[in-house]
């Protein structure tokens, strides 16, 4: 299924984003069609053949230059908007390619969007799962996968998995908002995962490898780590980031030169990207983002906090009855 939205581009200095122009969102009938067709393709071709199966095609995908090309017809005018494609690889939709374009320089806002395999036609939106349990392969994904510390009942029957980055302040935010809904839910138990968006934030990376090697050896020292290094957050920058954190190691409880040593060690960098390649298995492209019970909540400061608490009530009742 697909969302659509509005495409912003951000204003020159990045204080507040200014409406640049709206997709005119096209109807991708033939790929989605193509999509929907490919199971029953399958089932026919199990029965006793009749019809030779169709050759596989390539699917296609747009070049640099096209992309480029794109851009400059879509934001040329305004001299001021500067970008970047960071990256350009298949979705998850087959015959559909996800594009995340940066905006700024230096980086102010990531977005992605997505190319028809006709190069014909591009939409901004979200691409959402469908199904009977829509959410169910991606809560089994982060149940084997996401190792990260555990606040709440080990069996609680509710796992909200958080995607955040200590330098991002929509995550500083969101963290008492989660911290409530936690309070408030019993049947749930929080999974923290380090998403450093190091493209944007200089010291990111460093606090996830604080809090990743910390977290390994007290989840306890972890939380009051996490809540210390967002409540320091606007203290804190490229050039005191070792300085700042290994004071907030220390008021923890952890050994702050061990756990900087720790952090510089190809170990804990290879476990942070598996936890922030993770993420990005998963559609997440920025922070903070939510998954409960694999549903994904990316507006987590815009989401109102009951709502959240009736999504946990639902997803606990709905377990029960399994």
């Amino acid at each position: 299924m697909l969302s659509a939205a509005v495409f912003y581009s951000p204003s020159h200095r990045g204080n507040t984003l200014k409406k640049s122009l709206a997709f005119i969102i096209a109807v991708l009938s033939m790929t989605i069609a193509a999509a929907q067709s490919a199971p029953s393709s399958a089932k026919k071709a199990a029965a006793p053949a009749k019809t030779k199966s169709a050759p596989t095609t390539p699917e296609k995908q747009p070049s640099t230059e096209e992309l480029n090309g794109f851009m400059r017809h879509m934001f040329g005018y305004d001299p001021a908007v500067k970008w970047k494609i960071e990256s350009v690889k298949p979705s998850e939709v087959p015959g559909v390619t996800e594009v995340v374009v940066t905006f700024g320089d230096p980086v102010q806002q990531r977005t992605p969007f997505y190319v028809a395999s006709d190069l014909q036609h591009a939409f901004i939106g979200e691409i959402i799962p469908f199904g009977a349990d829509p959410f169910g392969p991606a809560r089994r994904k982060l149940a084997e996968e996401a190792k990260g510390p555990v606040k709440g009942a080990p069996d609680a029957p509710v796992e909200i998995v958080e995607f955040s980055d200590f330098e991002c302040p929509h995550c500083k935010r969101a963290w008492p908002k989660v911290e409530q809904l936690m309070s408030q839910s019993p049947n749930a138990r929080l999974v923290f995962q380090n998403f450093p968006l190091s493209n944007i934030h200089k010291w990111a990376d460093r606090a996830a490898g604080y809090a990743d090697c910390i977290s390994r050896k007290s989840p306890d020292q972890f939380w009051k780590f996490a809540q210390a290094v967002f409540d320091q957050q606007e203290q804190i920058n490229d050039q005191n980031a070792v300085a700042k954190l290994n004071i907030l190691a220390t008021d923890a409880g952890a050994d702050a030169a061990a756990t900087a040593a720790c952090a510089d060690s190809s170990e804990t960098k290879a476990r942070v990207n598996q936890q922030y390649q993770l993420g990005v298995s998963l559609g997440v492209t920025g922070t903070p983002t939510l998954f409960l019970n694999g549903r994904k909540i990316t507006n987590v400061n815009d989401t109102p906090a009951e709502i959240m608490k009736q999504m946990v009530d639902f997803e606990a009742q709905d377990s029960a009855r399994k």
